[in-house]
């Protein structure tokens, strides 16, 4: 999918960015001819000095090219970072998280979810994440504080040259006992300036619904759980 997706997307940045090449041409001939009108009032200036000069104005047109490939990989890295406190216990978060076999069934965008784990106890996991044009498979190791932390780090994909996510859990405030504080942390970076570039339009969307769908999954699975004794009370 991705390998005919690319090329015509590709194209399509291309042809944007002649567009706006050829704009920046136009300006450049009409800047040119402005020049050639000042060149000629100064020597104007010249044969009559009871004449004023003509000030010198100078003329900058930034442009900003649309596919930059000059761009610093240090800033081909995003960053997303968010806060939540939520109405369920750092145990019941924790759990959903780790359960990174379960991805599948609820997070946007997310084919397949399997994990394995290693006879040290390590664990690893191969996603396939799939959004119109980009299709990724890869592998992270997860690394896992039981209550506390989930972490995982890409070691291989063919897409992506690094990506990091990292869940934290604590305790939500003393006067919301029950609730748990939640700190999403996610970092990642393409192999391709072309997916970088890409990618920029719509990241904090992605994450931001990704983020969501945990809080949703969390209300399907604990809020359910919690109302149906007191349906059964009621009966």
């Amino acid at each position: 999918m991705t390998n005919k997706a690319t090329p015509l997307l590709f194209k399509a940045l291309l042809e944007m960015s002649e567009a706006h090449s050829s704009k920046v041409v136009r300006g450049n001939n009409k800047r040119a001819n402005i020049r050639h009108l000042w060149a000629s009032c100064g020597a104007l200036a010249v044969r009559r000095t009871s004449l004023p000069l003509c000030p010198a104005v100078p003329v900058s047109t930034p442009s900003r090219n649309f596919i930059n490939l000059a761009i610093p990989i240090s800033a081909r890295r995003m960053e997303y970072t968010e806060s939540r406190t939520l109405e369920f216990t750092p145990e019941q978060m924790y759990s959903l998280v780790a359960n990174v076999d379960q991805y599948h069934h609820f997070v946007p965008w997310c084919k397949k979810s399997q994990v394995k784990k290693g006879r040290n106890g390590d664990i690893w996991a191969d996603l396939e994440i799939g959004f119109p044009p980009i299709v990724e498979r890869y592998t992270s190791e997860v690394t896992v504080i039981p209550n506390h932390q989930v972490r995982a780090v890409c070691t291989e994909g063919s897409l992506l040259s690094h990506l990091e996510t990292i869940w934290r859990f604590a305790p939500g405030p003393k006067d919301a006992p029950g609730s748990c504080k939640v700190d999403f942390y996610v970092s990642f970076e393409f192999k391709s300036i072309l997916h970088s570039q890409l990618a920029n339009v719509f990241f904090d969307e992605v994450v931001k619904q990704m983020v969501n769908a945990f809080t949703s999954r969390a209300v399907t699975l604990y809020k359910n759980q919690q109302e149906a004794p007191l349906r059964r009370r009621s009966a």
